[in-house]
């Protein structure tokens, strides 16, 4: 079992539920909340991809995604997005 894989798909509880629906309201697919819980564990693309199951090309293009969503420019305003909304 893999500490990242753990970090990626952690159990939704009431309060993670809650969250994604904040996150779900900007519209992202479920696999850009995958890509951006990984991006707030601090995970690389190459990381990322291994535990998703995908291209590390695939993340790059999840990755462009959130940020066009966000309206951020790099992936640790991304990172500091996704904490914002995981407080949200």
């Amino acid at each position: 079992m893999h500490l990242v894989a753990d970090l990626c798909t952690v159990p939704v509880s009431q309060d993670v539920a809650a969250r994604d629906v904040a996150a779900t309201a900007l519209h992202f697919t479920p696999t850009q909340l995958k890509v951006l819980r990984c991006v707030r564990s601090g995970l690389l693309n190459k990381q990322i991809a291994y535990e998703l199951g995908m291209a590390e090309a695939t993340v790059k293009v999840h990755m462009t995604a959130l940020m066009r969503k966000l309206n951020v420019r790099n992936r640790t305003q991304v990172a500091i997005a996704a904490g914002q909304l995981a407080r949200a």
